[in-house]
């Protein structure tokens, strides 16, 4: 009797159980009509692929719109992904069209990409084509990160009628040139390549020798084919901890029978290269009148452009309600790592404890804002910034960045000439040096300081991006290293970082390297920035101008950035070198491309400081409240 009893009870639980879990293709499917390969037409004939997700019924709704060089494909190795499924069933049980599309040339999509330069025009025609759907409300937004965000900025500067509202995040790979950054997406950092596009691009860009399908394909093939060939080519792993290190750099890809592609032409490119200003990179001369919503992290390969982006619209937009309309958030997380902090955050080896936020609820108020019109409270709740300091480990808000209380405060570099390593007697002080004791290094582009955690992203396992503890990097004797005294009360540094050094050598062309670092009482040291300088580069990116042996010259480093909480018994610590590989390329000391050759020369590099030759760093220091 009992078991005929709870039979039924059981039977109910199993059905709700199976009721939540439904797959999330068949939640979508009762929900959301379901049209994907469609093959939107380009201006040029060229079609790409896109899928939609719209709510059932007549009402026109508002889009979400995600462009992406990526695989979103439904099916891999013909077993049903959900990645893309889940983004457009929550899309759509909120009200909104999500429409996800691949570049030109990429996967199902006709013609032939070109990282960084893929028309402008793609994106324009894109937008006429959803704003027309009898389906569409005439609003789009667009949303993405990396990749998925670069073409994000230099399409809204066309200024299209239906493109209502963005959230760019982790968008350096779409910034070109922004004030003191030329970085050209994210190619260069003060003249020095950066090699995430050397592995990046291993693994992205397509042979022209491999196979596409036919041009003109219909859409019912398409689909039939998605599941068992999603165009994804499968590239052998490599060890890129030494392959980067190939010489020369330009045959670093071929050297590990990578794919031919844009690779070898673009390596070749300087930094105000004419190429790097016909394709999609936003620069600063260009109108930008959206609202925007940036997502920005610490530990990514772009951080201080990115908030230089922020600020440039902020500054420049013609209409005043767009400058107004530009909302930040920076986390203390690796590229396009938002998401994924936890209430025991760690980035590298350092906790910064409970980093989350409710990226989610923000997202959707904001779009619901632009696209809907829902007089929600989103921009009177949201500040205009926000920002997690480490170290105090806390989400912080701000009306600017930075925030208006920093107040650039300037350290001075001094010792008595032996600064080489952690156990030398570099020091940081706020009193200008009077004598010039200056510090020598040499630096071996064949024994490179190795990159150690930072400020990256796509490296494969040659780099652990994060803040890691330096010490152990810091016994070499081509690092040297400034170290402020025990701090008697924590100071919070928030805001860009500027630092300048005075430098003779006897070669014609050498890299400056610089990384900030919380030392802490028993003597860890986590980085927090790193930047680099190539010397030729310091006059501006239009020329090269070598130096001569023995002269000294003033190099200006490009910005860092952060929001760190010195605590009380804390230090304050830079290192200064000449190289951080195999996250820049290394300068070979020659004056020559760097990219074709294949033997440097040894630079021995002297830093000087005094009152005639002040080395130093400015640092943002919040005033206290």
């Amino acid at each position: 009797m009992k078991k005929l009893y709870y039979l039924p009870i059981l039977v109910l639980l199993w059905g709700s159980v199976f009721a939540q879990e439904k797959s999330v293709l068949q939640q979508l499917d009762e929900i959301a009509i379901i049209d994907q390969k469609v093959m939107m037409p380009m201006r040029d004939g060229v079609r790409l692929a896109t899928d939609i997700y719209r709510p059932k019924g007549d009402d026109p709704v508002p889009i979400i719109f995600s462009r992406t060089p990526y695989n979103f494909n439904s099916y891999r190795d013909g077993e049903l992904t959900t990645r893309t499924l889940q983004s457009a069933l929550e899309a759509v049980q909120k009200g909104y069209a999500f429409v996800v599309q691949n570049e030109r040339g990429r996967f199902f999509s006709e013609g032939e990409w070109d990282i960084l330069g893929t028309p402008l025009t793609d994106g324009y025609d894109a937008f006429d084509w959803m704003a027309e759907q009898p389906w569409s409300n005439g609003k789009i937004g667009t949303i993405g990160c990396s990749s998925t965000a670069e073409w994000q900025m230099a399409v809204a500067a066309m200024d299209h009628p239906a493109h209502a509202a963005l959230i760019p995040q982790g968008y350096g790979a779409g910034v070109g040139r922004i004030g003191d950054y030329y970085e050209q997406g994210n190619w260069y950092r003060g003249g020095a390549g950066q090699m995430l596009f050397t592995t990046w691009l291993y693994s992205t860009q397509h042979d022209p020798m491999a196979p596409r399908l036919p041009e003109g394909i219909e859409q019912e093939d398409l689909l039939r084919l998605q599941k068992f060939y999603d165009m994804a080519p499968r590239y052998p792993r490599v060890d890129w901890k030494e392959g980067l290190s190939h010489l020369p750099i330009q045959d670093i890809i071929k050297n590990v029978n990578g794919p031919k592609g844009i690779y070898e032409e673009m390596i070749t490119r300087k930094p105000n290269d004419p190429k790097w200003y016909e394709g999609g990179l936003f620069h600063d001369d260009m109108e930008f009148e959206k609202p925007s919503f940036w997502f920005v992290s610490w530990y990514d390969v772009a951080t201080s452009p990115n908030l230089a982006m922020y600020n440039h619209i902020r500054d420049n937009a013609k209409d005043p309600k767009i400058r107004e309309n530009q909302y930040l958030v920076i986390a203390p997380t690796l590229h396009c790592a938002y998401t994924r902090a936890t209430d025991n955050t760690i980035v590298g080896e350092r906790s910064v404890g409970d980093a989350r936020l409710n990226y989610n609820e923000l997202t959707y108020a904001w779009f619901d804002f632009w696209l809907k019109d829902e007089k929600n409270s989103i921009k009177e709740e949201m500040p205009k910034v926000q920002y997690f300091t480490m170290g105090s480990n806390k989400w912080q808000s701000s009306d600017t960045w930075p925030p208006k209380e920093a107040q650039m405060t300037t350290f001075y570099l001094d010792s008595k000439g032996k600064a080489n390593s952690r156990l030398g007697d570099g020091t940081l002080s706020k009193k200008k040096p009077s004598k010039d004791n200056p510090d020598t290094f040499r630096y071996d582009p064949m024994n490179p300081v190795n990159s150690y955690g930072g400020n990256v992203c796509c490296t494969g396992n040659a780099i652990q991006g994060g803040s890691w503890d330096q010490q152990e990097m810091e016994l070499r004797e081509d690092i040297l290293v400034y170290t402020s005294d025990v701090l008697e009360e924590g100071v919070e540094i928030s805001g860009f970082i500027e630092s300048k050094l005075y430098l003779s050598t006897d070669v014609k062309d050498t890299d400056l390297t610089i990384k900030l670092i919380d030392v802490y009482p028993d003597g860890s040291a986590y980085n927090l920035d790193e930047t680099i300088q190539r010397v030729r580069y310091r006059e501006g990116y239009e020329k090269e101008v070598f130096m001569e042996k023995g002269k000294v010259y003033e190099v200006n480093m490009t910005p860092m950035s952060t929001s760190n909480y010195f605590d009380k018994g804390h230090r304050i610590r830079i290192e200064v070198s000449s190289s951080n590989f195999p996250r820049f390329d290394r300068n070979m000391n020659t004056g020559g491309n760097t990219y074709d050759e294949t033997e440097g020369i040894i630079a021995t590099n002297n830093i000087h400081h005094s009152s005639k030759y002040p080395s130093s760093i400015t640092l943002p220091i919040m005033k206290k409240k």
